[in-house]
């Protein structure tokens, strides 16, 4: 399944990425966020998420005004989306190709959703999909039982 061309505006740190995530993750289906809870979930301090809060409001990724809920611009949905999807897709490698434990697929795949190119995503979801649907490489990780996977499942 190919990806869809990156779409991070030029000037967006992976620090501002993970911002753009924690809000659309935060936000769920109600869409607005509070600045302490970011705070929380990214563990800094409510200054450092004024100041990412107010440089990303500058690029149009987010609506932003003091003591009101931030949310998402529809170009800053489009980024964070693209984050979310090489974070999901990077920890289910690690987690269910490579066979690290959850914590460690999560927060690798943490720290490697900001480098990977669209490229070697697409290569890595196709690597997947060809390893679980070999009977040999089952037997080796130990998976032998398990039926194959859906490509891009998960």
């Amino acid at each position: 399944m190919p990806l869809s061309p990156e779409v991070v505006p030029l000037g967006v740190s992976a620090a501002l990425e993970d911002y753009l995530e924690a809000i659309a993750e935060l936000g769920g289906t109600r869409g607005t966020v509070r600045s302490r809870d970011l705070a929380a979930r990214l563990r800094v301090h409510k200054s450092t998420v004024t100041a990412a809060l107010h440089s990303l409001a500058e690029k149009g990724l987010v609506h932003y005004a003091p003591y009101v809920a931030v949310s998402l611009t529809v170009s800053g949905r489009a980024v964070a989306g693209q984050v979310c999807r090489r974070h999901q897709v990077l920890r289910r490698f690690l987690g269910g190709i490579l066979g690290m434990d959850a914590l460690g697929a999560d927060e690798t795949a943490c720290r490697l959703e900001h480098a990977v190119d669209p490229e070697c995503l697409e290569r890595l979801l196709r690597l997947g999909a060809f390893l679980e649907s070999s009977a040999e490489w089952r037997t080796w990780s130990g998976r032998a039982g398990d039926p194959p996977e859906t490509p891009g499942a998960g």
